[in-house]
């Protein structure tokens, strides 16, 4: 569905589609009643749940177990003045079962960051929102892209 605002909305397959090949992302959670944002990198579990690997002791860790989390990743090209932006929001979780954390220690996503203990954060999607820029800008009727 296209927007008069030059934007158009994707749906749910091709946000997760998009997501599945980006490797970094942000996280964003409540620190003290405000927003905190933190850079992540991420994979994609059972083709829909972000999944992230952190430190166990990191606040990151400490502060999104069970809470209500947004999930945005996105892909610009500043020089043509396009791109796209996908925004997960649900509930985030410590990955706690053994043979879960066995299994994503083959799957899951390599922390950039070494730590003595890591651990798996995964986000479930309640809701995937996405919009894709289209057209690029355009100056007295011109398209600046073309």
């Amino acid at each position: 569905m296209y927007q008069n605002d030059g934007f158009r909305e994707l749906d749910r397959a091709e946000c997760l589609r998009l997501l599945a090949g980006t490797p970094v992302g942000r996280i964003v959670h409540t620190q003290r009643a405000l927003p905190s944002v933190l850079p992540v990198n991420f994979c994609l579990d059972a083709d829909s749940f972000v999944l992230l690997r952190t430190s166990a002791s990191s606040e990151l860790a400490l502060r999104v177990d069970g809470a209500v989390v947004a999930f945005e990743a996105d892909e610009i090209d500043a020089q043509w003045r396009s791109g796209w932006s996908v925004v997960v929001t649900g509930h985030a979780r410590l990955v706690t079962d053994p043979a879960e954390c066995t299994r994503l220690e083959r799957t899951g996503p390599e922390s950039w960051v070494a730590a003595p203990q890591q651990v798996f954060v995964r986000i479930e999607p309640e809701l995937v929102t996405g919009r894709e820029l289209v057209g690029g800008r355009t100056m007295y009727g011109r398209n600046l892209s073309a």
